[in-house]
């Protein structure tokens, strides 16, 4: 049986410190899973995975604290190789959810006519990256000038912002919805909503299948609990 970590501490605090802000647990600064100093860069992250810590009761549970597990993701994953994965993420640009369209029913193609068109000519304006939307799901490339654009942006993002909006963009499967989250054109659930017509047309013709419906669920709160960390990322 692997060793668990169980709870030794009374209070999680907040402090800061050089860099940012840590969190201590009693005395004991929380460490990444590298054993570095856990530094984040705003008072609200640090005062959010503190919650997450004083929640704990008995047994650690990592899976009931996104907040530190992003905060780690950040630290040891993201700046590590930071090119990499600015490098990953941008890529979606070059095959964007919202530019594959079906080809039939009449009614699919309505609903993400209506609901990706939007985000589309959003992008184009407000981001400068206009994006071609085709019928099928053979791949066309899309405009050089934006996807270097759409890389740009990415690349203008911190560690911890960019470990928020990975989740966004692979969740979601767009570039596009993922920056219209961070840009406040549209909420979490919206975006959400929109990464996934397809399957809510499916379901209302078939109807929801009990494993794919828990499953969404679980990839949808993630998707929020992205959104929320982004939000922490630049709050005071």
């Amino acid at each position: 049986m692997s060793w668990k970590p169980k709870r030794f501490w009374k209070d999680a605090t907040v402090e800061a410190c050089e860099g940012g802000f840590t969190v201590r647990l009693d005395a004991r600064p929380v460490k990444t899973p590298g054993k570095n100093l856990l530094v984040v860069p705003t008072r609200a992250m640090a005062e959010a995975i503190a919650d997450e810590w004083q929640a704990q009761q008995g047994l650690v549970r990592p899976e009931t604290m996104p907040f530190t597990r992003a905060a780690n993701s950040a630290l040891e994953k993201v700046a590590p190789q930071f090119d990499e994965v600015v490098g990953l993420l941008a890529a979606y640009g070059d095959s964007d959810l919202l530019c594959y369209r079906a080809t039939s029913p009449v009614e699919l193609i309505a609903l993400q006519q209506a609901g990706w068109d939007p985000l589309l000519d959003w992008a184009a304006t407000e981001l400068g990256a206009p994006l071609v939307a085709v019928a099928g799901v053979m791949h066309i490339p899309q405009p050089v000038g934006s996807t270097a654009r759409l890389h740009q942006m990415t690349a203008a993002l911190s560690p911890f912002q960019i470990a928020a909006f990975h989740d966004l963009v692979m969740l979601s499967g767009s570039l596009v919805l993922a920056f219209a989250v961070i840009h406040s054109r549209l909420a979490p659930e919206e975006a959400w909503e929109l990464s996934r017509i397809d399957e809510s047309y499916q379901a209302s013709l078939w109807g929801e299948d009990s494993e794919a419906a828990a499953l969404a669920e679980t990839k949808r709160l993630a998707f929020h609990q992205a959104a929320a960390f982004w939000a922490i990322c630049a709050a005071n």
